[in-house]
């Protein structure tokens, strides 16, 4: 076998020599301690089970690392706190509709709470049953964070809008990272595991369901800005056919909130899928970690398993060698946070829950002319962006807005420059970990949205629409879909995510990430963990 034959079948770019020297040391180990031939403990974990690599959560960090561990030929066992969304409901399909939110739609809520909780006047939100829904609408001091719970994390619930930064705006999001490595081998690397590909621009321009993207094109270019494809990974032939009628639709019926059920193609399809092969990987879902304490050279990992009411069913403990965080943003640093402050990891260091951002996340609505309509059917993928990142510090995806009828509005999701940080810490009277983020910090986003948002309304005699999120209520700046930061990279860890303090711990989601990406950042939490896990499997395993 060639040495980029090699490449193929597990570290794409990286050569056979390579390969069998960064990861000869950790199969040798395997092979002495027995664990080469076992096969992992079984899902649903048992109590008292040992694993030498211990994974919390099955988001793109974490699905990095237990592939790779996996073909390392390291033993891995993964804990999610969502569900394995295996299982067709009553209707036949695994997700419920974006436009009709029921029982599997929100984590644990008696009610939706929709990003658009009006329309037309009318308020959205409605009564459900308690269940452990693929939605996690997590309300704190200031802000709500979505996050998508169950196997494949958000990668369950986003638009699927795979972005790698423009490369001069990487230095300044993780300045100790080499760039070149980044651009050249885990970028690559990372796009080539999540399936990301391009729509092609010419069936775009032709289909009804991206109407209400061309319209936002076209106010665009008007207004002289930059209008940028954006790459994705949804399936576009099974669009295509789709469109044409030859298959039942999903991104073309609105399906994205909560969840997609055929088309995207998410971590189960990728990353988990091909770890899942290797017969090294089990998962246990409904399963959430409340402790990780030090035990004779290694680490003690509480367990509690949830039924879908949310009720405790039972509380384990298990044992790893090694434990990798990658709950997300929020349920990594949630629990640092707690660990530090109650003295079960009183080693870490003070920068434990800093630097948390909401990628500076706001929404907003325009609406347009009657001679500008956006289309009744509208792809819930979004595919394109209006880029004013240099000149006013935001991007703009243009969203779909797929309510099934004519709206006669364009629809916005921005990233914008927005420099404020906040911080976790442990409420000790409420036993809970708090968020110090304000709404008023929202403030520098909005401006830098506006940056683009007056000047195509002042062009094109347009107005924002007021009845989106509240009653006259412009901007929604209520929400973030993509929190960062909490466990900072090169700060709260090492610059490849070991926690400061202790042997064997790591942070490998988009924790690591200072608050900011300048795009939809799951590509890049996905290139980090690769450059993160390649280092860690060569050295310390």
């Amino acid at each position: 076998m060639s040495d980029n034959a090699m490449c193929g079948k597990g570290f794409p770019g990286v050569s056979r020599r390579t390969f069998i020297t960064g990861t000869g040391s950790i199969l040798g180990f395997a092979a002495l301690t027995g664990h080469a031939s076992a096969a992992p403990p079984p899902a649903p974990i048992p109590p008292g089970a040992h694993v030498p690599a211990l994974v919390i959560g099955t988001g793109y960090g974490g699905s990095v690392a237990a592939l790779r561990l996996a073909q390392a030929g390291v033993d891995v066992h993964m804990l999610e706190m969502g569900m394995a969304w295996d299982t067709p409901g009553s209707d036949g399909k695994i997700f419920a509709n974006t436009r009709t939110p029921d029982y599997r739609s929100y984590w644990l809520r008696t009610k939706t709470k929709q990003p658009l909780s009006n329309f037309l006047g009318f308020p959205l939100d409605k009564d459900v049953p308690k269940y452990t829904g693929i939605l996690d609408a997590e309300d704190f001091s200031g802000i709500t964070v979505y996050q998508g719970r169950g196997v494949g994390g958000g990668s369950l619930v986003n638009g699927g809008m795979a972005v790698t930064p423009p490369r001069p705006r990487f230095s300044a999001i993780l300045p100790s990272v080499n760039v070149d490595e980044m651009y050249n081998t885990y970028y690559p690397r990372a796009n080539a595991g999540l399936g990301v590909t391009n729509v092609d621009q010419a069936w775009w321009n032709s289909v009804d369901c991206y109407q209400y993207a061309r319209v936002g094109r076209k106010h665009a270019e008007r207004s002289n800005f930059p209008f940028v494809f954006v790459s994705n990974v949804y399936d576009w032939e099974y669009m295509r056919q789709e469109v044409a009628g030859t298959v039942p639709k999903s991104a073309v019926d609105g399906e994205l909130l909560y969840g997609n059920n055929h088309g995207k193609k998410t971590l189960q399809k990728t990353y988990l899928a091909q770890a899942k092969a290797t017969g090294r990987v089990a998962i246990s879902p409904l399963h959430r970690v409340t402790s990780v304490a030090p035990a004779n050279g290694r680490y003690a990992v509480v367990v509690e398993q949830l039924d879908t009411s949310g009720n405790v069913t039972a509380t384990k403990t298990v044992t790893a060698d090694k434990v990798f965080f990658a709950a997300g943003s929020i349920g990594t640093s949630k629990l640092l946070t707690k660990l530090k402050a109650t003295n079960v990891l009183p080693g870490l260091n003070s920068e434990i829950g800093k630097g948390w951002g909401d990628n500076g996340n706001v929404m907003c609505g325009r609406a347009n002319h009657l001679w500008d309509p956006t289309g009744a059917v509208q792809a819930s993928i979004p595919t394109a962006g209006i880029d004013n990142w240099d000149a006013g510090g935001a991007f703009a995806e243009v969203a779909p807005l797929p309510t099934g009828i004519e709206t006669w509005a364009s629809f916005y999701l921005s990233i914008t420059k927005n420099p404020n940080r906040a911080q976790f810490t442990w409420n000790s009277t409420a036993n809970r970990v708090d968020l110090s983020w304000q709404t008023a910090w929202k403030q520098p986003s909005i401006d830098m949205a506006k940056s683009i948002f007056d000047k195509i309304n002042a062009k094109e005699g347009t107005i924002y629409r007021t009845d989106l999120f509240g009653v006259y209520k412009i901007w929604g700046d209520h929400l973030t879909y993509h929190p960062l930061g909490g466990a900072v990279l090169n700060k709260a860890t090492d610059n490849y995510g070991r926690l400061h303090g202790y042997s064997g711990l790591y942070v490998i989601d988009g924790a690591l990430i200072p608050g900011n990406t300048a795009v939809n950042p799951f590509v890049t939490i996905t290139a980090l963990a690769e450059r993160n896990i390649e280092r860690i499997i060569a050295a310390d395993f």
